[in-house]
């Protein structure tokens, strides 16, 4: 398997392996703003470091915007039926919001995890189309874009509809007679009622970070507005206190120094709190929709192997019936019929196929997630931890000094 790191030095893998073993070292950086009003857009610096055979040198550093990154996802789930895409972050739209500087970090950092993702796993990593947009030049990345027809732009959109057909029907129900064409298999319910679980588990979980980091924000303005104010006040106190050796006015002035500093850190820490915390969870909910997309294209794949079957028993009883009646297309029905198997037989080879891939993807993912949520909680109990800390340490530092005034 190649070794893969993230640029944040946090890899899905070590990449500490012995040289000769093959790598991937992926990083998305260097977000830059391009271009002027709505044709604007957010360029990113992709750079790869790999000793793969198939790749084009030690390292290659090469600009992609967001719509190369949806073709990558687009292509890699087209082709790699059954496996779990790692999502992509949602589009923003709003003008105000998708240039902010938070938003771009934010952006850059789900990006540089989707790929991360993608060169980490045993069989994304061997992709053709990785390597494209990996190693190509922008003319021709954009050139692959705009060529893409036919299955290839097909949006995930797209693939949630079908999903929502299968949950409510599969097929038509002709007269009442025909009954869904549904898969009923415990181990395939069990997986889609783990999903929908998760989802509801998750994006609640979210939710709830997303108000703390909110409440967070609320409070480093009311403690950078308290921390001016004390300034502002130790400064008229300490011209009040002048004349007394200034000790009152140095305290004040100390203690709105320690509430500017201390809304410097809360901010750090919102700001901690959001890339480190909301956003590995809004990811899983992201990951979620992507598993669903790949659940409606298994029973789509069902769908398609029943529905072959059922054509399959018809054709034959109107071929048996041909060899009776020695009509003259008995030959042609019997083209048909051999087709139709060869049809039958690729499509129970796909879904099987499907089947096979899911089993191993979900005992992946659950590995995954279990590693990536015990370093996001990880990561909010130390910020915590450490906000709690510096807090204490400052008001601490000055208790000493305000008690000498209020006995002197």
């Amino acid at each position: 398997m190649i070794t893969t790191a993230r640029s944040d030095g946090e890899g899905l893998q070590s990449p500490r392996s012995p040289p000769s073993s093959p790598f991937l070292l992926v990083s998305v950086t260097d977000p830059a703003k391009m271009g002027n009003g709505v044709q604007a857009y957010i360029s990113y610096k992709v750079t790869t470091k790999t000793n793969f055979p198939e790749y084009q040198g030690p390292e290659k550093i090469v600009i992609r915007r967001y719509t190369d990154f949806v073709w990558l996802y687009d292509r890699l789930f087209d082709k790699y039926k059954g496996i779990f895409i790692p999502p992509l972050p949602e589009k923003n739209t709003v003008e105000k919001f998708r240039f902010s500087a938070e938003f771009i970090e934010m952006r850059r950092q789900a990006l540089d995890t989707f790929v991360n993702r993608i060169a980490s796993h045993h069989e994304l990593q061997q992709s053709e189309d990785l390597r494209t947009f990996l190693q190509v030049d922008e003319q021709t990345m954009e050139r692959a874009r705009s060529q893409d027809t036919g299955i290839f732009k097909k949006k995930p959109t797209d693939l949630m509809q079908i999903f929502r057909d299968v949950q409510s029907k599969v097929t038509d129900v002709v007269l009442g007679k025909e009954k869904p064409v549904e898969e009923s298999n415990p181990e395939y319910e069990k997986l889609k009622r783990y999903i929908f679980e998760l989802e509801d588990h998750v994006a609640e979980a979210q939710k709830y970070a997303y108000r703390l980091v909110k409440r967070h924000r609320v409070c480093l303005i009311i403690v950078a507005e308290l921390g001016q104010s004390l300034a502002d006040f130790g400064k008229a106190v300490k011209l009040l206190g002048a004349c007394e050796g200034d000790a009152l006015g140095t305290a004040f002035s100390e203690l709105g120094a320690k509430s500017e500093m201390l809304s410097i850190k809360l901010q750090r820490e919102a700001h901690h709190l959001l890339m480190n915390f909301e956003e590995p969870l809004k990811d899983y909910v992201r990951a979620v929709q992507s598993i669903k997309g790949t659940i409606a294209e298994r029973a789509n794949a069902f769908r398609q192997q029943c529905e072959l079957a059922e054509t399959i028993k018809l054709k034959e009883i109107d071929l048996n019936k041909l060899r009776l009646m020695r009509s003259e297309k008995m030959l042609d029905a019997e083209h048909e019929y051999e087709e139709l198997k060869a049809d039958g037989q690729e499509a129970t080879r796909r879904f099987e196929t499907i089947v096979r891939l899911m089993n191993e993807e979900i005992v992946r993912f659950q590995d995954q997630k279990t590693q990536d949520m015990g370093r996001a909680f990880h990561e909010f109990a130390k910020g915590q931890a450490r906000l709690a800390n510096a807090i204490a340490d400052a008001w601490r530092s000055l208790i000493p000094k305000l008690e000498s005034l209020s006995v002197s």
